[in-house]
């Protein structure tokens, strides 16, 4: 059984859709275009408020696609998120004893939660390593396509059965 609407979407609606992110020179970054349909909550935190800002008022079949600046997308690229560590303190951080030999290697590190903090490296020497942890998508201009399969209202409860 489908609960089928003409609901425009809104705070708190269930949307499901399909999507797909890439830069403005046509890379892509991310699609489910070719896979099942996303379903989230607006609101709920799964995507990022400024691309839950633009399916604001869609409905069942609308497509979109517009680029999105740094600032709806991933934010602006923060200096203050860029690290330098002595290399013998670097190490000490680590898991292991490798200290990564490139620009451009994914290290992680625990936050005080005991979260995984995934950095870049940006630059190393001999006595020091610069690790950026700003989100590798940060200051980049996003274009976000989207076709709504379904929406359905706020206030309706909704159980997802998948068979």
């Amino acid at each position: 059984m489908t609960l089928e609407t003409t609901q425009s979407i809104a705070a708190g609606s269930l949307v499901s859709l399909h999507f797909s992110l890439a830069l403005t020179t046509g890379e892509l970054i991310d699609s489910n275009f070719e896979q099942p349909a996303a379903s989230f909550r607006l609101g709920d935190g799964s995507m990022l408020p400024g691309f839950e800002q633009e399916l604001l008022g869609l409905s069942k079949g609308d497509e979109i696609e517009t680029a999105l600046a740094a600032e709806q997308a991933f934010g602006a690229v923060n200096p203050a998120n860029r690290h330098r560590f002595p290399i013998a303190k670097f190490r000490n951080l680590l898991e292991d004893d490798l200290i990564p030999t490139e620009v451009g290697a994914v290290v992680s590190f625990k936050d005080a939660g005991g979260f995984d903090l995934p950095g870049v490296i940006a630059e190393l020497t001999e006595f020091m390593v610069v690790v950026d942890f700003n989100h590798p998508l940060a200051g980049k201009e996003i274009v976000f396509k989207a076709r709504i399969n379904s929406v359905i209202d706020a206030d309706v409860e909704a159980i997802e059965i998948k068979v």
